[in-house]
């Protein structure tokens, strides 16, 4: 049996929910954007927008010209959320997940008795039919099945929307020759041009070369290796991942794009990132922000601390550093907490100060989980808007035992 594999990717996943819960937007062009003004991108656009060229990324002006029927709607991140978790539950009424990837691409391992083709795509029908009966009709899924998780991953992205595509052993190594390189999940833009300074610009290329040559490319003997057995179908073990940093960051809507509201909003970020690094269980050594100028290039910095935990430290880094910023409109922030270390392998603070830091932290989690994120919060955030700030990414799906802030 050649099938290990079942790969779930929902199809224009925020567009989607947007349709099935606006019934007024089915079957039209949308683009889901952050905040709602003209100068900023689509974050998600239906598949009516595609095939106007609307796509992630496109400027809110630019998808009005593409597409001048494109309706414009403000995400929802909660909703989203929401229903990501509803779709895992009616994926493990058939299989359970072995993975959840990010928010809208799961993937599930086949048992010896669901790895027969035709039992494989029953399974993938059925768990199809079960998201649209549970969710509703505009949640569509595009599946894929391979002997590993690679495979079943590129098979999923072969037919969109709505798709189911398999990719057994026997079809190895001819059924990915049609494919690009960056068809191949790893590699990337950066990646792409690595391999085509060494002549590497077809799959086919790729899957000639020799476990050492591999080695070579990845300047790794243990990725090189893992990449050619991963081609040719073998079942290799995800290699087990560190989480190196907790982010956040925010479109600024127009009434905030001034030195004053973006601190605000930088300040409500910090608060959020460490509310969330505390709930993981970690500490951090660093501190960083970047902003993106409306009318000018990006900037970011950051510096290093004594591992902590505490809100108060970071906002106080975080606005030492806001100092530096250069001069300009601010049109998006960003904060990132780096260097984590889980906090039971770091000591209790041996300063009276830094105690009471670390214990107000805490007790400002407690009076949040029990009366809401906005019932304490620092006077630096008093002219940002809880939910103006929610910002939701497809690769980190929030918890939503965590306060909104």
């Amino acid at each position: 049996m050649s099938l290990r594999y079942l790969f779930i990717d929902m199809n224009a996943y925020f567009a989607s929910v947007e349709q099935q819960f606006q019934p007024e937007l089915r079957g039209k062009p949308v683009g889901v954007v952050p905040v709602m003004a003209e100068t900023t991108c689509c974050i998600a656009a239906s598949y009516e927008a595609k095939k106007f060229g609307v796509k992630t990324g496109t400027m809110v002006a630019e998808a009005r010209a593409l597409c001048p029927g494109i309706h414009i709607v403000e995400a929802r991140p909660r909703l989203y959320v929401e229903v990501h978790h509803q779709i895992l539950k009616a994926i493990d009424t058939y299989l359970p997940i072995a993975a959840v990837l990010s928010i809208d691409e799961m993937v599930c391992r086949l048992l010896k008795n669901e790895q027969e083709p035709a039992k494989a795509i029953a399974l993938a029908k059925a768990i199809k039919q079960a998201i649209k009966e549970q969710i509703g009709p505009c949640l569509r899924s595009s599946i894929g099945l391979g002997p590993n998780r690679m495979l079943a991953k590129v098979a999923s992205d072969m037919q969109k929307p709505d798709g189911l595509t398999v990719i057994e052993l026997k079809d190895l190594p001819e059924r990915l020759y049609g494919l690009k390189l960056t068809s191949l999940p790893g590699i990337g833009d950066r990646m792409n041009k690595r391999l085509a300074r060494q002549g590497i610009t077809s799959i086919e290329k790729l899957y000639r070369l020799s476990p050492g040559e591999m080695a070579k490319v990845w300047g790794s003997k243990v990725l090189g290796y893992a990449w050619w057995k991963k081609l040719r179908g073998e079942d290799v073990p995800e290699t087990p991942t560190h989480r190196h940093s907790v982010s956040h960051s925010h479109v600024l809507p127009p009434a905030l794009r001034n030195r004053g509201g973006a601190k605000a909003v930088l300040i409500r970020l910090v608060h959020r990132a460490a509310t969330r690094l505390r709930h993981m269980g970690y500490c951090a050594d660093s501190v960083g922000i970047g902003i993106k100028l409306v009318d000018g290039p990006g900037w970011h910095e950051q510096e290093r601390i004594p591992p902590c935990q505490d809100t108060i430290t970071f906002i106080r880094h975080a606005l030492s550093l806001w100092e530096k910023m250069p001069s300009g409109t601010p049109l998006r922030i960003g904060v990132w907490l780096g260097g984590l270390t889980p906090d039971q392998n770091v000591p209790w603070p041996l300063f009276e100060k830094e105690q009471k830091l670390a214990r107000l932290a805490k007790a400002m989690d407690k009076v949040s989980r029990k009366y809401g994120g906005d019932s304490l919060y620092f006077a630096g955030m008093q002219r940002t808007d809880p939910k103006s700030s929610s910002r939701i990414a497809f690769n980190y799906i929030p918890d939503l035992s965590i306060p909104e802030i």
